[in-house]
């Protein structure tokens, strides 16, 4: 076999899957599997939602592209839909979470530097958090193992502890500019921050003058059971994103702030060539619709907490499970030992699911999965953990 011609930058799975629908895939063999990943909280509709299709394929027809330089009508409803979810009150769209991210510190120093005229542009950040790849956003993420092999990295970032509020206020000083938090630290090990540490952090923020920026890539879009995480919080953020779930699988991402912050992007001072353009905002209407005709954020708590209450049922007891966790339809299940292996087994029994850290099983359905395909779901996890459980029994 020849060798890619791609860098090889991703451990890949041996599957080839060629079709999706609903909470379902088929690879090139004919194998059909039960879909617990959705492309990483992306494929919040489950897969090729018909609604989402019929409108892409509408705009193919019509107009693919045009520069930012345009008008794009479809970007201004886009826009407006997402403002009417949320507390945010201007969008800016670009392709991907990392973007929005990247685009949400920029916004935090050029208000301060250029609106407010103050020398700041600190960003802090916690420990175990993950904002993103690019070269400001993994210096922001709080994991060293992102950062290794790029050095130097860019100046004007602090990580500290989560929950450390000594910490956090000994980092603040003359140049901090903004706050960066997850409201649930998803690729750090599912792990829902707790409310009294957001509203405390909140208040923060306003008594120093500070910008609050919430990582909502994958945490928005419905996943937890709202619209946005930070709704659950009784707190609105001045800075806040979205990417993942926000286009049915198309790469789109967006950063939403508040009124106040709008002047500070003026024209020239941010752009991406293929943010917002007309079928990735075509895919960003009909997602949003679709989830507002549906009630999808409901049918995602309403799932999750079923999905919780099979997970403690059928794990009650066994010492493999130390936790589950997670909000809506972002579950994490700690275990005693790493998990690499049962996400093999999964996919050889046609379950697919992913990891958060070496011992956490992470589970993301699409946000309509049915009761039934929970069930199944479940039952197949625990039986590839018993197998696993009894194997390791037999070694000792």
């Amino acid at each position: 076999m020849a060798q890619s011609a791609l860098f090889p930058s991703y451990s890949r799975y041996p599957i080839n899957l060629v079709k999706g629908h609903g909470s379902w895939l088929w690879d090139d063999q004919g194998n059909r599997y039960l879909d617990f990943m959705s492309g990483l909280a992306v494929t919040n509709l489950g897969h090729a939602p018909e609604k989402v299709k019929q409108k892409v394929k509408e705009q193919l027809d019509e107009l693919w592209h045009v520069s930012n330089l345009f008008q794009i009508p479809q970007q201004e409803q886009a826009a407006r839909l997402l403002t009417e979810v949320s507390c945010a009150d201007a969008v800016f769209f670009c392709n991907s979470g990392a973007e929005a991210n990247e685009a949400a510190i920029k916004l935090a120093r050029r208000y301060h530097q250029k609106i407010k005229g103050v020398d700041r542009y600190e960003v802090i950040t916690f420990e175990q958090s993950f904002h993103g790849r690019t070269l400001a956003t993994l210096t922001a993420t709080g994991q060293q193992k992102v950062k290794d092999g790029f050095l130097p990295l860019p100046a004007g970032f602090k990580t500290v502890p989560l929950y450390d509020m000594d910490a956090l206020q000994a980092a603040i000083g003359p140049h901090t500019a903004a706050i960066m938090i997850e409201m649930i630290q998803a690729e750090g090990g599912v792990y829902p921050v707790e409310p009294e540490f957001v509203q405390g952090l909140s208040t923060l923020c306003k008594e120093q003058g500070l910008l609050l920026i919430i990582d909502e890539v994958q945490t928005g879009m419905g996943r937890t059971g709202s619209w946005f995480a930070h709704q659950q919080y009784d707190i609105e953020p001045d800075i806040f994103t979205a990417a993942k779930g926000i286009a049915s699988g198309l790469p789109a991402g967006a950063m939403l702030a508040k009124e106040y912050l709008r002047e500070a992007f003026s024209p020239g001072s941010h752009a991406s060539t293929f943010g917002g353009n007309p079928v990735a905002a075509a895919s960003v209407i009909a997602t949003l619709e679709t989830m507002k005709e549906e009630n999808t954020p409901q049918k995602a708590a309403e799932a999750g907490r079923y999905l919780v209450e099979r997970l403690k049922e059928v794990f009650d007891g066994q010492s493999f499970v130390k936790d589950i966790r997670g909000m809506g339809l972002l579950i994490g299940i700690e275990c005693a030992e790493p998990v690499a292996e049962l996400v093999t087994a999964g996919q050889k029994n046609k379950l697919l699911f992913v990891t958060a850290g070496p011992n956490i099983i992470r589970l993301l359905p699409n946000l309509h999965v049915s009761r039934e395909e929970i069930d199944q779901a479940v039952d197949t996890l625990a039986a590839i953990i018993a197998t696993h459980t009894s194997k390791e029994e037999a070694k000792l």
